[in-house]
């Protein structure tokens, strides 16, 4: 508990007082430092959320004299350095951002009453505590606030504190190269003690390397045959979860891939290791299992999966390095890393028949939930074809010294081993490349059938083509006929040669290759693909399996969304456009920033080449016509919806722009009725009624209230009390009453329709135009109270933005088919000038007056004659003054000095 001995107001003025006698510079020395240490004093005993609204509210404009602001400012900047700082900065962040003052009812999953977390909110948090002050170094001010948000990121303080701790690790700092590149201040305190602790290796002290040191007393034992530990369990599970913390709350697909890569094969090692207990699993199998498949589905690659068989049997480390360290099993039993004192071939492990069945069978797993058909496909043939070509060179067929000797048996057994298992578990997954399969099965056969040596790989050679003519998209006249000719010339020679089980397999591929094409009906027959069509085919259903799997996590679901951008700008044409749509629809819907800002991107780039498409879907779910959605997700689509328009310009007319307009003006207008929304509050009144009688019931009369609110409540100033109630009128205010419109949709629906009237106000058309008007102008004489201030706010900057398209109009010469009657600007002027003199909001006033302004100006505009192409002045005689006279230097007249003349 934070000790409060004061309250704000008293807190405030005390820190003035003592801050000025601290800090004067008119004051003597022994005044300031008595200052100075009754300050310190002051700030020690004071509660850091305390501290830090009361530095704010002595730091605004004219409070303070500059030289005290200043010394307030550094005591502010450094209150994260505090031992509760840096949860106190975010909590003050959030309770007082604008964005962050919505009806809790509204908030996806508010962290406290009063103080929802928003994205702006997080940002500027995240700007707070991320770059260090000028006066601090990097290094002392990251170090200062890593134990406060690393303990965040474990989760005891909440789900939500957890995301605004990863958001200000993951983008703030390790998202930027100044403090996130390794090597850094930022990743040599965030990064490193996570990354080096599952790869110590990694570790800038490299403590797998470094000379032993043993310190013992006068009378204790030393064991120098047991390798010493160089990681804790504890610490290798804490570790983990931090990772998976990190990567999930908010994903950041550059920062994952930074951190996972070095950290491949010890994740392949904890997620596969056998013989443990549930306990050891929870702790570090699963998940390292978990950020191992993150790391591959969002950045797998053939030889990623290369570089895992080749280290099958590892204990964390590449087999090809110099570390000294391994994974082992501990007695609980856990797992720790120990540091070796022999050399590194030394820990290369023994071949374990069991061990490697084990491992076999869960990096098959692994391929079939993170590889795709193509990256296994070829991965199998890259295995076969170095396995054929160890098998040629035993059988003389052809003789070649490798530089650095002979390859290790042990791994020609492994990768035999994997490729076996990938033949018996997943032969559908093998035939992605069949192109590649049968080249490479036309190869062995062709050898074979000039020396035939090796059975084994001529009948796994017949296994390949087997699975491949007899998959059901095969068509034989789809394919190379040179290399279908090739293999059935090979298929005869072996058949003729009578190779016991060959030649009868031969035989019958054979037969099923001739007849291939002539077993299915030719009007039933699909048309062929083409090469593209499959690939964008298998591309977009693993988009589609990233984003919808239920288990799927962030990362793996932002890649997702990446993968579908890039099919969107290849305008490929296997994309339903309309699934993708709805598929978006859903996304956007979701309580996650780091979805909503993708989606709406990706609204953005559809738009651009199915526009109707993405307008009806946008504005049916803005509108919410069934009225399913809260006010939060249908802004969402509003925000959509207004990038979307800017991204259509010009072409945002006839059609698309019509069906918008009244969309919007339909919300903005004030006879809008929504049934189930009305139900539901008139259930929600009587449900409080019930609950407030029987409180009332239960303590005898009127229930006294005890929450944080009404203590904090006695704490504020007589100016912040009135403050407060007014924000709360108008914050219930904006809630829709007896079913109407939520004052904040009608805003926005008004504020998008000005961006219309911006991109292109002759392409929504006079009707419209004239109705978006008449309805701003209803708002500002009909609806005057405190509460729908943002809408009158919305109306005005919309009438500005309608005389400003006119005014653009005539500059540009552009003729819009309508414009804005004497008569109309007259009684629009009368009403924005009263507004300007008596509306309860300041803004509404000051939009008002430069609204007038605004009119007033185009007036005059108006009335002078338009310019016609280059011909100079729209005017020749102002009283008497000849101003568009003949170019003295068209006669070949040198231009005189301009006079200046009297004229009476």
């Amino acid at each position: 508990m934070e000790n409060k001995p004061e309250t704000k107001g008293s807190l405030v003025s005390s820190i003035e007082s003592i801050g000025r006698k601290a800090f004067n510079p008119d004051g003597d020395d022994g005044a300031r430092s008595e200052g100075q240490r009754e300050l310190s004093q002051l700030l020690s005993r004071s509660g850091t959320s305390s501290l830090i609204a009361a530095l704010n509210a002595l730091i605004k404009p004219d409070r303070v004299p500059r030289w005290l602001k200043l010394h307030l400012m550094d005591l502010l900047t450094l209150m994260p350095q505090r031992q509760d700082g840096v949860r106190a900065t975010i909590e003050f962040v959030f309770a007082s951002h604008p964005s962050s003052t919505v009806k809790t009812s509204e908030a996806a999953a508010p962290q406290k009453q009063g103080a929802n977390i928003t994205l702006e909110a997080l940002k500027m948090a995240t700007g707070l505590l991320a770059v260090p002050p000028a006066s601090v170094e990097a290094d002392k001010w990251f170090s200062g606030i890593s134990p406060q948000l690393l303990e965040l990121l474990d989760g005891k303080e909440g789900a939500d504190l957890v995301k605004a701790a990863a958001y200000i690790i993951g983008y703030g700092i390790l998202g930027r190269k100044q403090f996130g590149a390794p090597g850094s201040p930022g990743w040599r305190v965030f990064a490193e003690p996570m990354v080096a602790v599952i790869n110590p290796s990694l570790s800038t002290q490299n403590p797998a390397s470094e000379t032993l040191v043993f310190s013992a007393g006068p009378d204790a034992v030393v064991d120098l045959q047991r390798e010493p530990v160089v990681v804790q369990p504890d610490e290798l599970a804490l570790a983990l979860r931090r990772l998976t913390a990190l990567l999930n709350a908010h994903p950041n697909p550059g920062l994952t891939g930074r951190l996972l890569a070095p950290l491949l094969l010890p994740l392949w090692t904890l997620s596969s290791w056998p013989e443990t207990d549930e306990a050891c699993l929870e702790q570090f199998c699963k998940p390292a299992k978990t950020l191992l498949q993150i790391y591959l589905k969002i950045s797998g690659s053939t030889d990623k999966y290369s570089l895992i068989v080749n280290n099958l049997l590892c204990n964390g480390r590449d087999l090809s390095d110099d570390a000294h360290w391994t994974y082992e099993g501990s007695e609980k039993p856990s797992i720790t890393v120990k540091r070796h004192r022999g050399t590194s071939a030394a820990l290369v492990p023994e071949l374990n028949w069991s061990s490697l069945e084990t491992k076999s069978k869960a990096f098959i797993e692994l391929l079939q939930t993170t590889a795709s058909e193509s990256d296994t496909s070829k991965l199998f043939l890259q295995l076969f074809e170095h396995s054929f070509k160890h098998q040629k060179r035993a059988d003389g067929i052809q003789v070649k010294m490798e530089l650095g000797g002979e390859e290790d048996p042990a791994l020609r057994i492994v990768q035999s081993k994997v490729l076996q298992t990938m033949l018996d578990k997943i032969p559908d997954r093998l035939i992605a490349d069949s192109k590649g399969m049968l080249e490479f099965s036309e190869r062995i056969l062709t050898d074979f059938c000039i020396s035939p040596g090796n059975v084994d790989s001529a009948s796994v050679a017949l296994s390949l083509v087997n699975i491949v003519i007899t998959a059901p998209s095969f068509q034989k006249t789809g394919a190379d006929g040179k290399l279908l000719d090739s293999i059935e010339a090979s298929l005869d020679k072996i058949t003729k040669e009578n190779h016991r089980d060959l030649s009868q397999t031969a035989r019958n591929l054979s037969l099923v290759l001739r007849y291939r094409d002539e077993v299915d009906d030719p009007s039933e027959r699909p048309t062929a693909p083409t090469d593209r069509q499959v690939e964008d085919r298998k591309t977009y259903n693993l988009a589609l399996s990233y984003i919808t799997q239920a288990d799927s996590p962030p990362p793996v679901r932002s890649e997702g969304l990446n993968i579908i951008s890039g099919l969107i700008r290849s305008s490929s044409s296997i994309l339903d456009i309309q699934g993708v749509v709805v598929l978006l629809s859903s996304l956007l819907a979701e309580e996650e920033d780091y979805i909503n800002l993708r989606v709406m991107k990706l609204f953005v780039q559809l738009a651009g080449k199915h526009p109707k498409s993405v307008v009806k879907e946008l504005l049916e779910r803005y509108v919410d016509a069934n009225e399913e959605a809260n006010v939060d997700t249908r802004l969402r689509f509003g925000e959509a919806i207004l990038q979307v328009i800017q991204r259509l310009g010009d072409t945002f007319a006839g059609e698309i722009a019509s069906q918008a307009a009244e969309s919007l003006l339909s919300i903005a207008g004030r006879r809008g009725h929504r049934p189930k929304t009305e139900e539901k509050q008139a259930r929600e009144e009587r449900l409080r009624e019930r609950q407030n009688r029987a409180a009332k019931t239960a303590w005898g009369g009127q229930v006294p209230d005890l929450s944080d609110e009404m203590v904090a409540e006695e704490q504020q100033t007589e100016e912040e009390k009135k403050r407060d109630e007014i924000l709360s009128q108008i914050l219930q205010g904006w809630e829709s009453k007896r079913g109407s419109e939520d004052v904040r949709m009608r805003s926005s629906a008004l504020s998008i329709f000005l961006v219309g009237l911006e991109t292109n106000i002759a392409g929504i058309g006079a009707t419209l135009v004239e109705g978006s008007v008449d309805l701003c102008v209803n708002i500002l004489t009909m609806e005057s109270e405190m509460e729908k201030a943002i809408l009158r706010r919305a109306a005005i900057v919309l009438i500005l933005t309608f005389v400003k398209a006119l005014a653009d109009a005539r500059e540009q010469r552009r003729r819009l088919g309508f414009g804005l009657a004497d008569a109309s600007r007259e009684h629009i002027l009368q009403i924005l000038e009263y507004v300007a003199q008596t509306d309860n909001d300041g803004l509404v006033q000051q939009h008002a007056q430069d609204v007038v302004e605004s009119l007033r100006n185009w007036q005059v505009t108006a009335m002078l004659p338009e310019a016609q192409g280059d011909a100079g002045p729209a005017f020749t005689r102002i009283a008497g003054l000849e101003v568009n006279l003949p170019k003295l230097e068209d006669q070949g007249v040198r231009r005189p000095k301009p006079l200046i003349e009297e004229i009476e």
